[in-house]
């Protein structure tokens, strides 16, 4: 549970910045608005309120309001992954893909594909951004690896998660389509390529 501190400033931690995908942007702005709105609602309810008792249960509202809230954005991120994984399908009928065996090897790059803040940082913005909630978990730990390409342009593609537990792959996913930053992409002889990633991720869950 929220804080009464987090609970009055909520909205502010909503994943305003997606950069991956614009039908993620979209899904994530939409929210944001909604989120902002309901924020502003409870606060009027909640400042123009002198009973403790009565505030109390305001706040408590709110949280259950946000709760759902979260619950209904990430069906609609399943929605849009599914939506983006085809669009994706589609685009890769026009232009030849990168596979194990066609991806340009490390070493002979003039410069690697990096995350701004290191993979450290980037690690620590999925985390942020999984949605725990969706995940059917008997282990306390779960592993996937996450296999994506970075484009020329900085974007990510491709985003397919192999692990045991297909709830947290398709939450890995979406985390990873909601990155607020694009990474700096390879270059190879002075020019920006396509390079395919492979980064592991595990989660604890607390049962």
């Amino acid at each position: 549970m929220k804080n009464l501190v987090s609970f009055l400033l909520l909205f502010v931690l909503s994943f305003c910045g997606a950069q991956q995908a614009p039908e993620f942007k979209e899904v994530s702005q939409y929210f944001d608005y909604q989120r902002k709105m309901l924020n502003k609602e409870f606060k009027k309810r909640f400042d123009a309120e002198s009973n403790v008792p009565n505030k109390v249960a305001i706040q408590k509202d709110f949280q259950e309001f946000m709760l759902k809230l979260d619950s209904i954005q990430n069906n609609a991120y399943v929605n849009t992954l599914v939506k983006v994984k085809i669009r994706e399908d589609l685009d890769r009928l026009h232009f030849a893909g990168i596979s194990e065996e066609n991806n340009p090897a490390r070493k002979d790059l003039t410069r690697d594909a990096y995350y701004a803040g290191g993979f450290g940082l980037l690690r620590q913005q999925i985390s942020e951004l999984f949605y725990t909630g969706a995940v059917l978990a008997d282990d306390k730990e779960v592993r996937t690896k996450l296999l994506f390409v970075v484009e020329k342009d900085g974007s990510i593609s491709s985003v397919k998660a192999e692990g045991d537990n297909f709830t947290f792959n398709r939450q890995a996913e979406i985390a990873l389509y909601l990155l607020p930053g694009k990474f700096t992409p390879a270059y190879l002889q002075g020019s920006a390529v396509r390079y395919r990633f492979s980064l592991p991720l595990t989660i604890n869950f607390e049962h």
